[in-house]
């Protein structure tokens, strides 16, 4: 029998990072699978908790050796990807990988796992609201605000890929609706 693992998924600003935190507390053998990315830390993040940090040299490296499961050049010269070894190493703890990753990454994953995954994909109540809290964070610029838009309402028109997909509008109540799928995927009571 083949271990499973569940993606959430969903453009930047729609909640996927808050969803994944809420599962990962009410969900005990889900735990999170740390992607690789070449972008720098944020405040308060840190080395092989949030992200396995490293350089575009290093990624490219370890793509050229098919050390990924999933990988995406998300923005121009920004990876991010699922690192083969972090998936086996949880499998081999008997833990269900919880993987927080970019759409087309999930997608990848879904045509290797198809009958062993699940994916979510977290629908932004509109782009209106998206923008709203993108602008909220306080990270971006104009310009990256506006890629990070247009990133999203492309990403938008691939959630016919994945097995579901919620709304969030309130997000305790896309909290407890991803929570119920996972626990009948997982077939916990």
């Amino acid at each position: 029998m083949q271990s499973k693992l569940v993606t959430i998924n969903a453009p930047s600003g729609a909640g996927k990072t808050s969803i994944t935190h809420y599962l990962l507390e009410k969900v005990p053998p889900l735990t999170f699978s740390v992607s690789a990315a070449t972008r720098k830390a944020r405040s308060g993040e840190v080395n092989g908790r949030d992200y396995y940090f490293m350089s575009v040299d290093e990624f490219r490296k370890k793509i050229q050796n098919n050390e990924f499961l999933e990988w995406e050049m998300v923005y121009e010269s920004k990876y991010y990807g699922t690192l083969r070894s972090e998936i086996e190493r949880l499998w081999s703890d008997d833990k269900i990988p919880l993987l927080d990753i970019d759409v087309k990454g999930a997608i990848h994953v879904q045509q290797q796992y198809p009958d062993n995954s699940l994916s979510i994909f977290i629908e932004p109540p509109s782009i209106k609201e998206l923008h709203k809290r993108l602008l909220s964070r306080g990270t971006e610029t104009e310009e990256s605000l506006q890629t990070r838009i247009n990133k999203a309402e492309y990403e938008l028109s691939f959630m016919h890929h994945f097995d579901k997909v919620i709304v969030n509008d309130d997000l305790q109540e896309a909290c407890d609706e991803a929570e119920k799928m996972v626990m009948k995927f997982l077939g916990v009571k």
